[in-house]
């Protein structure tokens, strides 16, 4: 039976944002829509993900279920991190060949992963709530979707 009252209700209880969001329609941003429509088919409960400029902290593509959580403002702050762990690296003086492959933020009930994408330009971020998701499967998931 369709009810109008409750229709109108369901859909004010959905995430307002629960599509992949292209950043414009440039070649960049459709393949980080296509990217992030990968990782969304092997990690459905994804909290949210983008694709991200290290450079600029620029958001490519975005997907976020959670109307709270804000995205482009904290993709922002982790390209920070990427950048300050090269930094670090570089401090080290590790070899050439030692890249930043991945970094792992774990929280109580979520875990935050940043992995860089080949070009070395790019990273793929990606939120999922720890009591979801195990922690090899998101890293999996995001290591082929990237390859």
């Amino acid at each position: 039976m369709q009810i109008p009252f409750l229709q109108r209700l369901q859909a004010l209880a959905r995430p307002t944002v629960d599509k992949v969001v292209p950043a414009g329609s440039s070649p960049e941003s459709m393949a980080a829509e296509q990217l992030l429509q990968q990782v969304l088919a092997g990690l459905p409960e994804l909290i949210g993900a983008a694709v991200v400029q290290i450079d600029s902290g620029q958001t490519l593509a975005s997907y976020t279920t959670a109307r709270e959580f804000n995205i482009s403002k904290v993709v922002g702050f982790n390209a920070e991190v990427i950048r300050q762990q090269r930094l670090a690296m570089q401090a080290l003086l590790l070899p050439a060949e030692e890249q930043l492959e991945e970094i792992l933020i774990t929280l109580q009930t979520q875990l935050h992963l940043s992995r860089l994408l080949p070009d070395g330009q790019c990273f793929l971020y990606a939120v999922v709530d720890s009591r979801d998701t195990n922690l090899g499967i998101a890293r999996s998931v995001l290591r082929t979707c990237n390859a």
